[in-house]
């Protein structure tokens, strides 16, 4: 059996997250009006935002780091297709302790566990902290955190991940909390819409279900199904409305 027996992952994602193109090009504008020179993406996956900024930046030049030799291969076909491939390096390694910086802008969007070995929620704060030592003066930070959008109850904790608990995230006032214990002023706070989450949830599932409808025959044809089964219900039953994301655009204190 080989990767192409089995479903293309993710081909129908522009961004691996809940974020609109009219978001994505208001962070974008946002960001490129501090003149960054360095960019450094944390658990970039593909880095289309990171791609995007550099686009946006004549002169800039980033770094994206993740450990999916795959994504970072997407990300890197991106950049040669776009005529970035000589301002961008996509490095396959953890980010945990990560020397790569400090940079000008630090983009960590749905990858603050990438910076910590911790348990949640500590790896939010853990992450925070490394952040605030990779950003340079003057510079930001774009956290994308998740967070409760409101308590969540036993039973409504029980319909998502196993072994996930109502401690696992802070409410939104209680992220930006922490951000500003971490040693940054929020400059712009703004949570993905509801829409948002269910093109990012559907775009997921997009390229299984296509997949499944094509091969019933195949002989892991039923395991792909109940994984596809098992993260629609975590979606529909557990997450959707309950979990939601923080775009936090975050200046470091001096």
């Amino acid at each position: 059996m080989t990767d192409s027996d089995l479903p293309p992952r993710y081909t129908r994602l522009t961004f691996h997250g809940p974020l609109s193109e009219a978001r994505a090009a208001r962070l974008v504008s946002r960001l490129a009006r501090t003149s960054p020179a360095t960019v450094l993406d944390l658990g970039c996956g593909w880095g289309e935002l990171l791609l995007r900024i550099l686009d946006a930046v004549p002169g800039a030049v980033g770094t994206g780091i993740d450990l999916s030799r795959a994504d970072l291969d997407r990300g890197q076909g991106n950049a040669a297709t776009r005529g970035l491939a000589d301002r961008v390096a996509f490095i396959e390694e953890s980010a945990v302790g990560t020397a790569r910086g400090p940079a000008d802008l630090v983009l960590c969007v749905g990858s603050s566990h990438v910076l910590s070995d911790a348990k949640p929620p500590r790896h939010t704060v853990d992450a925070l902290h490394a952040l605030r030592r990779l950003v340079n003066p003057g510079g930001r930070v774009l956290l994308g955190e998740g967070f409760w959008e409101h308590p969540p109850s036993p039973a409504e904790v029980a319909a998502m991940w196993p072994g996930m608990t109502a401690r696992d995230h802070y409410d939104l006032a209680g992220l930006v909390d922490l951000a500003i214990s971490a040693g940054f002023r929020p400059e712009w706070i703004e949570t993905a819409d509801l829409d948002e989450w269910d093109d990012f949830e559907s775009g997921v599932g997009a390229d299984v279900e296509e997949w499944l409808a094509a091969h019933q025959g195949h002989p892991q044809a039923a395991a792909i199904r109940q994984r596809a089964d098992d993260r629609l219900s975590i979606w529909l039953r557990g997450s959707r409305g309950r979990l939601g994301l923080a775009y936090l655009t975050l200046i470091p204190l001096p």
